[in-house]
């Protein structure tokens, strides 16, 4: 066993000595030792009461033979950081956590690992982690929440709250209505409810084969959740015991297959597209050179079957389980027949064909069949052109089919704070296009989140009229005609830092197409005198990462040679 290394051996007495104070005795020197990577904290309504869960899998791992050592991640909860300084630490906290995976388990030569992530970046940074140690690693996560309702039933989330903001500054909602939606939009544990960035990745985790069937959808804090983290740790067990144990070591199942059914799956159920980021981090993690224009090849391919918030308010992850969850949704996909590399190898022992083999829909309204498919084309797109050379990212399962084809006159922003107050401020009307730069990798830093801007501009009834870009990114709660991800960002001199006011932006999601409709000679004049706009950094951990971090187009990864 891996961990030999530390237990083994006469020269080991002062290492047994350490470990024997934590509680070990004479039997447990001859058991694997399993890392349980936990990231339990209080202030996150899907980590609270995951040192519950901790308990349950130490316990489950000692009945099955094996020795736990749990250890925790750090975490931040995007909504509570979004509109604020906060949220300049959310991205970088994805570094983070996977520098402790790795330190925690390489530092003591752990022989298997289980993870308990749940939201946002713990479970991309948790994957990333584990991709380094390359030991058999079992995720489970901590579900999601259930959807909350209002009083006359109208199922209502976290995105209900954020708009219902923009609803209340335009005199639509009164404060009573506000609050009682404030009242009841997380109405328990768990990831927030719809498809946002937590729900998407921790579906992913089923794609791509190192999660057991339910841990996307089965709902936080009930007995089949609880049913479900058992066996994950027993799962986690079985393979530290194996003498060879090689085809199940992380590279080795979150490999090119993986990324690629991740993408497929991403596609089908129009997850958030924060998923690009993190799954082009993921892949260069596990060695995979992961092209991102092979996303828009998945896109023409895959039939969008299942519409979740924020995309369509009234279905949740608790319904997508209820209908056959993430295992209904890749069968109807392989019905198409080439899609998904149905020979990619589970975690669990199976192949993906043989985990998914007597799946079926169980409701029709929730997921779609292909034939009867929300669009016959996947739910994210990457466009192309002048103002991303690199590329953007856009939902398009959240647009409304007459932004799909868009042109606008540009308002510029410098940053979110400045966006936030200029659309509160009706600085931006019907027909515009906000442009909200400066926000990247490396310009904001920290890529903030922009889900007040666009949640303000669907409250007030732009949604359908004005489109958004950015070199930042969006929170998965996020709809309408948002684009992101724009590279180069402004800070490394891309083209959207030369956007003026009143500048004619094209959006063609059909063709994957941002343009700037503006000529090469005013374009070079602009070059020459541009000057680039800086956010005051104070922040030694951030100053850092901006030193560190490349672009969105590349995983927004830390470089690690100059």
């Amino acid at each position: 066993m891996r961990s030999d290394i530390i237990k083994k051996g006469f020269d080991k007495a002062p290492h047994r000595s350490l470990l024997r104070a934590t509680g070990l005795k004479d039997e447990d020197f001859d058991k694997p030792f399993i890392g349980v990577a936990n990231s339990y904290i209080d202030i996150i309504p899907g980590h609270f009461f995951l040192h519950e869960y901790g308990e349950i899998v130490k316990e489950a791992i000692r009945e099955a033979g094996g020795v736990p050592f749990v250890f925790n991640t750090i975490g931040v909860d995007d909504g509570i950081a979004m509109g604020h300084e906060g949220m300049l630490y959310s991205l970088p906290s994805r570094e983070i956590i996977a520098d402790s995976i790795e330190t925690v388990m390489n530092a003591h030569q752990l022989d298997a690992m289980i993870c308990i992530p749940n939201c946002d970046k713990i479970v991309p940074g948790m994957l990333m982690g584990a991709l380094r140690v390359n030991v058999p690693t079992v995720f489970v996560s901590g579900g999601p929440m259930a959807a909350g309702h209002k009083k006359d039933g109208t199922p209502i989330d976290l995105a209900t709250a954020f708009e219902a903001v923009g609803k209340h500054a335009e005199g639509q909602i009164t404060d009573e209505e506000l609050y009682e939606i404030e009242c009841e939009a997380c109405p328990s544990g768990g990831s927030c409810s719809g498809m946002f960035t937590a729900n998407s990745m921790n579906t992913l985790c089923e794609a791509m084969g190192v999660a057991l069937p339910g841990n996307g959808t089965i709902l936080a804090m009930t007995p089949e959740r609880i049913a479900l983290v058992k066996q994950a740790a027993k799962r986690v067990v079985e393979l530290a015991k194996m003498e060879n144990n090689e085809k199940f070591r992380m590279r080795n199942i979150l490999n090119e297959k993986a990324i690629h059914n991740a993408f497929v799956v991403d596609m089908a159920m129009g997850g958030s597209s924060n998923t690009v980021l993190h799954l082009l981090a993921i892949a260069q993690e596990s060695g995979v050179n992961y092209k991102i224009e092979n996303i828009n090849k998945i896109a023409d391919k895959v039939a969008h079957i299942a519409k979740i918030s924020p995309s369509l308010s009234t279905v949740h992850m608790d319904d997508i389980n209820r209908a056959g969850g993430v295992n209904a949704v890749m069968k109807e996909v392989s019905r198409r027949g080439g899609l998904l590399q149905l020979d990619a190898q589970m975690i669990t022992g199976e192949t993906l064909e043989e985990r998914i083999k007597d799946a079926k829909i169980k409701d029709e309204s929730i997921i779609h069949t292909n034939e009867n498919a929300y669009s016959q084309v996947g739910g994210l797109s990457i466009l192309f052109g002048n103002l991303a050379l690199e590329g953007a990212v856009v939902k398009t399962a959240g647009i409304a089919p007459g932004m799909r084809q868009f042109k606008g006159k540009a308002v510029c922003f410098n940053s979110q704070p400045e966006a936030i107050a200029g659309i509160m401020g009706h600085k931006v009307k019907a027909d515009d296009v906000v442009v909200i730069r400066y926000e990247g990798p490396k310009g904001g830093p920290g890529m903030q989140e922009m889900l007040a801007p666009t949640s303000l501009i669907m409250g007030m009834g732009l949604g359908e009229s004005v489109a958004l870009i950015t070199d930042g990114r969006f929170s998965g709660a996020t709809r309408g005609a948002s684009i992101g991800h724009v590279s180069p960002e402004a800070a490394e001199g891309g083209l959207i830092a030369l956007i003026e006011d009143g500048d004619e932006v094209e959006i063609n999601t059909d063709a994957h197409l941002l343009q700037l409709n503006v000529s090469e000679d005013v374009i070079e004049k602009r070059r020459a005198l541009w000057k680039p706009y800086k956010n005051e950094v104070k922040s030694k951990w951030l100053k850092r990462y901006q030193l560190l971090v490349s672009n969105a187009s590349n995983g927004a990864v830390l470089k690690t040679e100059l």
